[in-house]
């Protein structure tokens, strides 16, 4: 049994416009061959001049409609974002809570990459369980990209899209109940994903240089000095720990992976997802691999995008188990169980 009972009262999800993949790899000067290969058909792409804290606003109050609760009914707000942020030293949750009205309601940031929004459910189990008080509590997870630091689809392995997703958390809900959570780390490959410009390290480029011209699978190779096999065992690491991250929440919540009805994963390549689902043992149409290839990366928001449509679709019946899982830069590897 979860340490302390809860579950998602709504959910309600807000995406950029979509956009064709191989429209799109054109404009970005991307190789139309290696995009074809991700198997991508659509990214989502934010109107000229939204903010991530508008998108944030505008997810959060839709799912408070759609729980019928009020503002005024919200104990605690937790806001996830990864990507490049508005301005420096700047706190988005506080700048979420503002717009939404919120006033005199304890906020909380989180910016530990794709981690961090299903990871959240895990943070959140510790605020019900240490402050009685708490009924409800509103995570926003926002995700839009800096064309001026990242390119959409410039590093071959991602379509990244602007979107995000709000959660209504609910003491002792029946439904959506969370189970448990896992997180690994492995710090050895800490700088993986990194970018290398704009922070105190380095707060200019050098000439000639940017953020968008730098390849992250690119440097993941140079880490390994160009050795081909080194490298595929990185990549045969990366994808048996998330399967360890869901064995590890399983045993938290009594149960087998077998006992799961969907593993929802980050929004990662075809290839990658196949892998993935071999290593967990689960057929392809068990994940949520055609959703992903018609959504694009939304960060670590994916699984609550998908979940959100899910549940939309009335995919699931009462007592099915879900796993939300990923890894994520620094590097995590995670898994947040849902039972439905």
């Amino acid at each position: 049994m979860a340490v302390v009972d809860f579950g998602i009262a709504a959910l309600a999800s807000v995406l950029g416009e979509p956009r064709d993949v191989a429209e799109e790899a054109r404009n970005h000067g991307a190789n139309p061959h290696v995009v074809a290969t991700m198997g991508f058909r659509t990214v989502h792409k934010a109107p000229a001049g939204t903010t991530t804290t508008a998108f944030g606003v505008a997810a959060a109050r839709t799912a408070l409609d759609k729980a019928g609760l009020h503002l005024s009914q919200v104990d605690y707000l937790v806001v996830v974002s990864s990507n490049v942020p508005e301005y420096l030293q700047w706190d988005l949750s506080a700048a979420v809570a503002r717009d939404l009205g919120l006033r005199d309601v304890p906020t909380l940031s989180l910016a530990q990459g794709c981690l961090s929004a299903v990871q959240a459910f895990e943070y959140i189990a510790g605020l019900f369980s240490i402050r009685s008080e708490l009924q409800t509590v509103l995570l926003v997870s926002a995700e839009l990209i800096c064309e001026e630091h990242v390119n959409r689809l410039g590093n071959g392995t991602n379509a990244d899209s602007d979107g995000a997703v709000a959660v209504v958390l609910r003491r002792g809900h029946t439904s959506l109940r969370w189970l448990a959570s896992e997180q690994l780390t492995d710090p050895a490959y800490a700088d993986f994903f990194r970018l290398e410009y704009g922070g105190r390290a380095a707060p200019t480029p050098p000439p000639g240089r940017s953020n968008r011209g730098i390849d992250p699978a690119r440097a993941i190779f140079d880490f390994f000095e160009g050795a081909a096999q080194p490298f595929a065992e990185y990549a045969r690491m990366t994808d048996a720990r998330i399967a360890d991250a869901v064995d590890g929440a399983c045993k938290r919540a009594g149960m087998e992976r077998s006992d799961l009805t969907k593993v929802i994963l980050l929004h990662s390549n075809q290839v990658t997802l196949r892998r993935v689902a071999d290593v967990l043992g689960v057929p392809l149409d068990r994940t949520n691999a055609a959703l992903a290839a018609k959504l694009g990366h939304f960060g670590g928001l994916d699984p609550l995008v998908c979940l959100d449509i899910y549940t939309d679709r009335g995919t699931f019946t009462p007592g099915d188990n879900v796993a939300l899982a990923g890894m994520s830069s620094g590097l995590h590897w995670f898994c947040t169980l849902i039972q439905v």
